[in-house]
């Protein structure tokens, strides 16, 4: 894992096409602002890791006979 310090109103680069600014510092809690492509997908940790688990969830094999079906 790369660390960088940034302080307010400071940003980082990622690939050429997502910018990262740090909008505010108040305590313990960081506003972070991203600039990035419509197409690039976003998400907190905890909501992409409950994507991921709903995601896991449906492919059950109910859910690829159900699959099956429908490309028949």
């Amino acid at each position: 894992m790369l660390t960088l310090s940034r302080k307010k109103n400071e940003s980082l680069v990622i690939n050429n096409n997502i910018e990262v600014t740090i909008l505010d510092i108040k305590g313990d809690q960081v506003k972070v602002g991203i600039a990035a492509p419509k197409e690039v997908p976003i998400y907190r940790k905890e909501i992409y890791l409950q994507i991921q688990e709903s995601n896991k969830n449906s492919m059950t094999a109910n859910g690829m006979d159900v699959l099956k079906n429908l490309l028949k």
